[in-house]
């Protein structure tokens, strides 16, 4: 009977000891569960951004192309946006030739395409300089041609009338028909070049 006690206290010690030992392992596991859960979480890749209407955006894709590099408050991996440089230096870097900035450390297909987009834009730009120009060239002759037009009109000494605040009909003095002469002749010397 004495080996029935040692049986006995074997049962016991390896029930208690895996007891503890499951309900520590099963604790452990939980907390390394916890622990890899957090790890994922503060891996997935976080944008913040402030939008057009001023509103704070989250998402785990990049912000659209027309928001603003200033506007995107958090990257993901922890990366904050880059402050950007004082507008003499960024005067200087676009005076300088292409040639001479360094590209050393992005990779080509990027600065490629930042290349595109700025060659993109800078055609708007001008496209958009040269239809105001041109509207601007087409205001100047037909203003040209109506002052023509007017001064012929006072010219040939015909009497003009012209109506006044109240809406009757008013025949122009020598004075106001000098003056109105004067007014025309700045116009023409303005638009008519």
């Amino acid at each position: 009977m004495t080996m029935a006690k040692p049986q006995a206290w074997r049962q016991y010690f390896l029930k208690t000891a895996l007891g503890r030992y499951t309900l520590s392992m099963k604790l452990i596991q939980k907390l390394l569960l916890v622990a890899l859960a957090g790890l994922c979480l503060s891996a997935s890749a976080q944008w913040q951004w402030i939008d057009k209407d001023g509103r704070k955006v989250f998402s785990d894709r990049a912000p659209p192309t027309d928001i603003l590099d200033k506007n995107i408050l958090k990257r993901p991996g922890g990366r904050t946006p880059a402050v950007a440089p004082p507008a003499e230096v960024v005067d200087a870097a676009a005076s300088a030739p292409a040639s001479a900035s360094p590209s050393a450390g992005k990779p080509a297909g990027l600065d490629k395409e930042l290349e595109a987009k700025k060659k993109q834009a800078q055609d708007a730009e001008l496209t958009k300089r040269k239809a105001d120009e041109e509207r601007i060239a087409r205001a100047k002759i037909e203003n040209c041609a109506r002052a023509k037009q007017a001064k012929a009109t006072f010219d040939s000494g015909v009497r003009v009338g012209r109506t006044n605040a109240a809406g009757a009909q008013e025949i122009m003095d020598d004075a106001t028909r000098a003056q109105e002469i004067m007014r025309i002749q700045g116009i023409m010397a303005q638009d008519c070049r």
